[in-house]
């Protein structure tokens, strides 16, 4: 790699690193003021207004309360447990697309950290290491709760990851890629034909993942919710069960670090699911109208203009995660915890054929043309 490459991509990860250390503290503040709408009280609202620097307090009081380790723990793994979790959840995001790309200096600028063309698997592989950080504070609290929890989540692991891994097949059955900039690139196209028949110009829709694949959409959309362990699929942290789960033994920064990595997984499985199934950084409906209209009324014309365009395109990316990132919480005070009887067979005897199925029907679909 040259001088560039080497800044551009330093460039790029400082920028989604800096952008995912503030996503965790306005999240923390989102799922309290929602809860608190959706049970009829107020929630932060005496720390700056709205309650919005209640998460600054936090973040302070975390880094400054007192942090011992137990006396009956591992202590190598108990402190790097914590670690092992956060950073894959940094790494993740890195190949996610969230806008597409701007000549600049005869240089094509790429608006993703890793332009890997094995981009979906990357994803996979390493959000698959984030469970080794809660398996080892697990073992390593020595305790009893701690370590029902660290089984629970190894097990929920297997039993969703499967199912997730073989929902997006048929993505990228139809887009022919692993590439997430491929995949959110060709969804910029439009649907001309439903089965055999011809749509109108009219009723011509973007084609979207979600339009292509909507049963494939549904089993990873309930799938992203068990690999984050949000509710209803928190088992691993039952509180009524194993007290805390894994991170019983936990507190001050470490204890922050497990809540950091999972609001960080939380972002990453919103913007794989605006990339594989809402467009990515496709337009949303309205933005190219006025997109236009902006660059009409200010005259904007060559780099100005694309800056514009990608700036419309990051935004249009960003509502599509904040979108995902709300369901979340809304999810969480809305349904109750499953039974873990009810997580394993839903994972096994549901979510499992539903996906094996959804391969069957995309290649039957692809063979005859229809896709």
């Amino acid at each position: 790699m040259e001088t560039l490459d080497w800044i551009e991509v330093g460039a790029k990860a400082g920028f989604l690193v800096i952008v995912l250390l503030q996503v965790v503290p306005m999240m923390v503040w989102v799922e309290r003021r929602g809860s608190a709408l959706m049970q009829n009280r107020l929630g932060p609202n005496r720390c700056g207004p709205l309650g919005l620097l209640q998460s600054l307090a936090d973040v302070v009081k975390f880094l400054w309360k007192e942090d011992p380790v137990p006396g009956h723990v591992e202590p190598f793994y108990y402190v790097l447990a914590p670690l092992v979790s956060v950073v894959p959840a940094f790494m993740t995001f890195a190949v996610i697309p969230f806008a597409s790309s701007i000549q600049l200096g005869g240089r094509t600028v790429q608006f993703q950290v890793a332009d890997l063309n094995v981009g979906l698997l990357y994803v996979f592989s390493i959000a698959s290491l984030g469970v080794y950080g809660i398996i080892m504070a697990g073992w390593a609290s020595n305790n009893k709760y701690t370590m029902l929890g660290s089984l629970r989540s190894s097990s929920q692991m297997i039993s969703y990851e499967l199912s997730m891994g073989l929902s997006v097949i048929g993505i990228i059955m139809t887009f022919s890629s692993v590439k997430l900039g491929d995949i959110a690139r060709q969804q910029g196209q439009l649907i001309t034909q439903l089965g055999p028949f011809a749509l109108p110009e009219m009723l011509q829709i973007p084609k979207w993942g979600i339009f292509v694949q909507p049963l494939g959409f549904l089993v990873f959309l309930v799938a992203v919710f068990a690999e984050t362990n949000r509710l209803p699929f928190d088992l691993p942290e039952g509180e009524s069960e194993i007290v805390a789960g894994y991170h019983l033994e936990y507190g001050a920064m470490k204890f922050a670090l497990f809540m950091m990595a999972e609001y960080l997984n939380m972002t990453t499985a919103s913007g794989l699911l605006a990339t594989l199934y809402f467009g990515g950084w496709q337009l949303l409906p309205g933005m190219a109208w006025i997109l236009h209209g902006v660059q009409d009324l200010f005259g904007l014309t060559g780099v100005y203009a694309e800056w514009a365009r990608v700036l419309f395109e990051g935004t249009s990316f960003s509502i599509k995660v904040a979108f995902f990132m709300w369901l979340f919480v809304w999810v969480r005070w809305t349904l109750p915890r499953f039974r873990y009887d009810q997580l394993m067979d839903l994972g096994w005897k549901v979510m499992l054929p539903l996906s094996l199925g959804n391969i069957f029907v995309t290649a039957i679909l692809i063979y005859y043309g229809w896709v």
